[in-house]
């Protein structure tokens, strides 16, 4: 490790920025390499097109086991006559078992799943950037990505293949190999994420034994995220695939799946990499409430409990979650929680952060929520009322009588929101406050 020179020992930045530049140079070499101690040459089999229907099946697998071979791509120059057989023969492969019935019988199960297993399943190296920051950092990508690419090819044609029998398949395609499936999620390459994801919901669609452990396993790899490490790359990826999921389950929900969203999804909110997958999160918390409406309290509940105190970006989120769940609430049920959720509302709306107040006025840009208030407007506005004490100097100017129309007014002009906005607001809420004939404003 090179010495920290007195000036970047003063300068943070410019430690930063070395290293950062460190990082750039050896990003593409990060993969772990995982070739043989004897690479043994490799002999370009006939075309499949051209043997025989007797002789096709054994030469199906002759190149599933010929492709079990792996080399060195951190080595750029070496064996290039290899890796271009083999990855000839995965492109045909790929092509085999998409377009042709038939091939898919028992006897090639096991090199099938071998070949995939040897392909893709590594340790995956420790990242160089601990602080990974995926709007600002460049991830490290897989270099032997022209191979694997084509193994998760072949295996998305495979589980996809109106042949495949998963009552075959299941002796291969077990727990373990759905573990070792999953733990591939925290690759820093996007393009494998991508696939894995693909591939993990069409082995949870055709695998109903293996659904329940799926979930189990997925439910670990959260917790573990939230209370441990705090890293994981592919947890918006899971939450996708948990979205779809959720949107299959039968009602009643079970107790298991109640569970998952109060222990599990809500206590992600607290994560300090949210913004990588907070649109997944929000989508799976408002898929609960439309499947079950009687959760909406406990919810939101819980996003209060866990509301971000010193992060603007947070709360931003916060609040656009919180207008999701309310596009989809019960009247019966906005009843329960209107009073603490409207207080933490008026301390946004009175945030000194613009973006904050901005995004929680929005609030009554939307039609549903408005009438929301409309027919709880006694309860509603006194609260909002509540933080006009601690609001900035008015931004207006307001003459004659009406001291409560008057705070409201200071109340919606204490941002920077756009005037449009807030003319609509103030209009809505004047209108609801007939002891105010007199009411003139001016504006500055």
């Amino acid at each position: 490790m090179s010495a920290i020179s007195a000036a970047e020992k003063v300068d943070g930045f410019t430690r930063k920025s070395v290293r950062k530049a460190q990082r750039q140079k050896r990003s593409q070499g990060s993969s772990q390499f995982r070739s043989q101690n004897s690479v043994i040459e490799l002999s370009p089999l006939p075309q499949l097109k051209d043997a025989s229907t007797a002789e096709q099946q054994e030469l199906f697998c002759q190149k599933l086991q010929q492709c079990c071979m792996l080399f060195d791509f951190l080595d750029s120059a070496s064996d290039l006559k290899n890796k271009e057989i083999k990855r000839a023969t995965l492109n045909e492969l790929v092509d085999y078992v998409s377009t042709n019935r038939g091939v898919l019988v028992e006897a090639s199960y096991p090199d099938i799943t071998a070949m995939i297993s040897t392909n893709i399943f590594r340790t995956l190296p420790p990242s160089d950037n601990p602080d990974f920051d995926p709007e600002e950092d460049e991830p490290t990508l897989e270099v032997s990505w022209p191979h694997i690419q084509l193994v998760y090819e072949f295996f998305l044609r495979f589980l996809e293949n109106p042949d495949f029998q998963p009552t075959i398949a299941k002796k291969f395609i077990d727990q373990k190999f759905v573990l070792q499936l999953l733990e591939l999620f925290d690759s820093e390459d996007p393009r494998e994420r991508d696939f894995l994801k693909t591939v993990l919901h069409r082995i949870y669609g055709k695998f109903l034994g293996l659904r329940a452990f799926i979930r189990k396993q997925i439910n670990n790899i959260f917790l573990r995220y939230i209370y441990e490490t705090e890293h994981f790359n592919g947890v918006a990826e899971l939450l996708e695939i948990l979205g779809s999921i959720i949107n299959g389950f039968a009602l009643p929900l079970k107790a298991e799946h109640k569970q998952f969203l109060m222990k599990v999804l809500i206590p992600m909110h607290t994560a300090r990499g949210l913004a990588q997958f907070h649109a997944q999160l929000a989508y799976c918390v408002v898929q609960f409430l439309e499947k079950d409406p009687t959760l909406t309290e406990p919810v939101i509940r819980g996003l209060l409990k866990f509301w971000p105190k010193t992060c603007s970006q947070k709360e931003v989120m916060f609040l656009g979650e919180i207008e999701e769940v309310l596009d989809v609430i019960e009247p019966t049920q906005f009843k329960k929680i209107q009073e603490p959720l409207f207080k933490q509302i008026a301390k946004c709306v009175s945030n000194p952060h613009f973006q904050v107040a901005e995004r929680a006025l929005y609030f009554w840009n939307n039609e549903y929520i408005l009438s929301l208030i409309e027919e709880n407007i006694n309860k509603i506005l006194p609260i909002m009322f509540g933080s006009a004490e601690q609001l900035a100097p008015f931004k207006t100017k307001l003459i004659g009588t009406g001291p409560t129309v008057g705070t409201l007014h200071s109340l919606l002009h204490s941002t920077s929101a756009a005037d449009n906005d807030l003319e609509q607001l103030w209009q809505f809420s004047a209108s609801r406050f007939k002891t105010c004939p007199d009411l003139r404003l001016t504006y500055r």
